[in-house]
């Protein structure tokens, strides 16, 4: 199996949900010399995973079709949960996903599939940690979950703003797991309020950081948003930075360390 370019580049985008394929080319970037790199897609999941040996894919193609399951056959039984855009409560016998996903639903305020992406790059990356994997970086549209033994850069795109790939985040590896998502009102065919060119969040896991960067993207329409949107997420439980950008702008909150 091909190995990636020690010290890695990793890349991320705002999250694209749609029906249609749309060709992850931010993926071409990714740099991580001393990690396994290998694709599994199982109907509209596309997952990118960089690893320290080699994936059973079989098994993480058994595991997505697992998780994606339990949230269809949650819906079928209770059909607000995939159409809500406020925190929806579950049934206590709920699989463990959905539970999450209501969680940190009701952490940003918005509805439980604006958690989905995080929730599954979340879920498979325990699954690797469990089975042996030392580092585990999963990419999921733009979410990401990631345990590391090194530092690693995460470089933050942007549309069209001219601040688009000159950034990048320093993960340290006594920071992970956890999980970096990014949404957008500028890029994508996610459903968005807001007009950020980018709003990249860093929380204790996938599915806190995906719902938070919804809520943070739908805050920010002008500048002067920029701040407020942060005072949002800096109160946030389980929310440990952010960063968002508007345009030629650009603001910061908590353990984010930023680099060109």
């Amino acid at each position: 199996m091909p190995r990636l370019p020690a010290g890695g580049q990793l890349n991320i985008i705002v999250k694209m949900k749609t029906n249609k394929f749309q060709r992850r080319f931010y993926r071409d970037w990714a740099n991580a010399k001393d990690l396994y790199a290998a694709r599994v897609a199982e109907r509209e999941t596309d997952l990118q995973i960089l690893t320290d040996k080699p994936i059973d894919k079989i098994f993480v193609r058994e595991k997505i079709r697992q998780y994606r399951g339990e949230i269809e056959k949650y819906i079928a039984k209770d059909r607000r949960f995939q159409a809500a855009l406020k925190p929806q409560a579950v049934e206590f016998s709920a699989p463990r996903i959905v539970k999450e996903m209501s969680e940190a639903a009701k952490i940003a305020n918005v509805g439980p599939m604006a958690a989905v992406a995080g929730a599954i790059a979340e879920f498979i990356g325990r699954d690797l940690l469990k089975k042996g994997h030392k580092e585990v970086i999963i990419e999921n549209g733009g979410d990401i979950f990631i345990k590391t033994c090194q530092s690693r850069k995460i470089k933050i795109y942007a549309g069209k703003s001219k601040l688009s790939n000159k950034l990048s985040i320093k993960i340290k590896s006594k920071n992970t797991p956890c999980g970096v998502c990014a949404s957008s009102g500028t890029v994508g065919h996610s459903l968005s309020f807001g007009s950020a060119d980018v709003a990249v969040i860093l929380a204790k896991n996938a599915l806190i950081a995906d719902a938070v960067a919804t809520a943070t993207a739908n805050r920010i329409v002008k500048q002067e948003d920029l701040s407020k949107a942060l005072d949002f997420a800096s109160s946030l439980k389980g929310v440990n930075g952010a960063v968002v950008i508007l345009g030629k702008n650009i603001a910061c909150w908590g353990t984010i360390e930023l680099c060109s």
